[in-house]
């Protein structure tokens, strides 16, 4: 399992550097910072959302995607529509230059992949696909087990030694 964590912990590590980042941001002709791409994604991967269920789908305060909405908003980025289900709420949605951004973002960043992983056969490309969507969502479980057994803290949740 340590040999897992320390390949995670290198993977996460190339993903957030600025320098990778700013690359693909220009590779894409998208100037946004990295919170902003990710919320960006994550609408992108879903139907229109409220603020709060962005929060809740990213691990985040409520606030901070407020913050970031408000700037994707003035950007053109983003537009906030009526919730169909409570005409006081909203959601947001991408607008079609945002979708276009989205788009590039996620080409750009495939284009990187393909060329780093060009040696690698589709059978195995496959598989680490099919492995890394295993443990995401395995580890989402986790998380959702542990938040709704621990009011405290993950020591409250473990057996007592």
């Amino acid at each position: 399992m340590s040999e897992i964590e320390r390949a995670l912990y290198r993977v996460s590590y190339l993903s957030t550097r600025t320098r990778q980042h700013d690359r693909l941001m220009a590779l894409a002709g998208v100037p946004l910072d990295r919170a902003a791409v990710v919320l960006l994604r994550q609408i992108s991967d879903s139907e229109p959302l409220r603020p709060g269920e962005l929060a809740h789908r990213l691990g985040v305060e409520a606030s901070h995607v407020t913050r970031q909405v408000q700037q994707l908003e003035k950007a053109g980025y983003v537009s906030r529509v009526p919730d169909p289900d409570d005409r006081r709420a909203q959601r947001i949605e991408l607008t079609p230059l945002g979708q276009g951004a989205s788009k590039r973002i996620r080409d750009a960043g495939v284009r990187g992949m393909q060329a780093a992983l060009a040696a690698w056969s589709p059978e195995d490309l496959g598989q680490l696909a099919v492995l890394f969507h295993r443990m995401v969502d395995d580890f989402l479980a986790y998380a959702e087990t542990e938040a709704e057994a621990a009011p405290g803290s993950l020591a409250d949740a473990l057996p007592e030694a």
